[in-house]
């Protein structure tokens, strides 16, 4: 089963605007009034266009096979096996077989870390309790609350691909011919996991994967025409 991960505000804006947009675009037809209609009409169209790779597009995808990183005009794919390590500072680093992809989504901004440790710093029993008015929590939501504290979204979905990525890499190592998974073995490294021989400069074959996307620069080019054909017309 898929899972995405975004940023609410940033998906929030993004469809705001598209409404905006939508009633805009049609009173530039009902009120045409030659150039200058297409002139804010290419206008709106680069500010749309800007907002859709910006806003709606990006996130972060859990597939069955691995996680998949959606940028504005880039898409990069790592096989679960494949995450040599996940790291968060304003935002995701995801890095495999040396090279290190930033996820644009989900990010931490300065005023939700310091807000993330302030909730760590809380007593467990005054976060548990709250505030009097507050309804009480059920055993889920604390644990959950618990679970989060010091924590940002960002640090969470973090976590979530860490430990995809190690469960991946465990039941890789247990499926590998001819060797019994034992308690107590430590866990491979993805080079190993892979099949991959250490120090042979051979390309892996869960190795990270970067494409452009065609959505993103479809929607671009589009944007871009409409402004030539705005100049050209005017």
């Amino acid at each position: 089963m898929k899972q995405v991960f975004r940023s609410k505000f940033a998906v929030v804006l993004g469809w705001v605007w598209m409404v905006f947009a939508a009633f805009s675009a049609v009173d530039l037809v009902v009120r045409y009034s030659g150039p200058s209609s297409l002139v804010a009409g290419a206008v709106l169209g680069v500010l749309t266009a800007l907002v859709v790779i910006t806003c709606l597009r990006p996130a972060i995808l859990f597939t069955e096979e691995g996680v998949l990183v959606r940028n504005p005009f880039r898409n990069a794919f790592v096989p679960w096996t494949g995450v040599d390590d996940v790291t968060v500072s304003h935002a995701i680093a995801i890095s495999s077989g040396g090279r290190v992809v930033r996820c644009w989504t989900p990010q931490t901004s300065s005023r939700e870390r310091a807000s993330a440790t302030r909730r760590a710093q809380r007593p467990a029993s005054a976060r548990g309790r709250g505030l009097a008015t507050e309804p009480a929590r059920t055993a889920a939501e604390q644990a959950a609350a618990e679970a989060l504290a010091g924590k940002t979204h960002a640090d969470w979905v973090a976590e979530q691909i860490t430990e995809r990525a190690e469960a991946a890499r465990r039941a890789a190592t247990a499926a590998r011919p001819g060797r019994e998974s034992r308690a107590g073995d430590e866990p491979e490294t993805a080079e190993a996991a892979s099949g991959a021989v250490p120090g042979s400069g051979a390309a892996r074959p869960d190795a990270m994967r970067v494409t452009w996307a065609p959505s993103a620069l479809a929607t671009f080019g589009v944007a871009l025409a409409l402004v030539v054909a705005a100049l050209i017309v005017a």
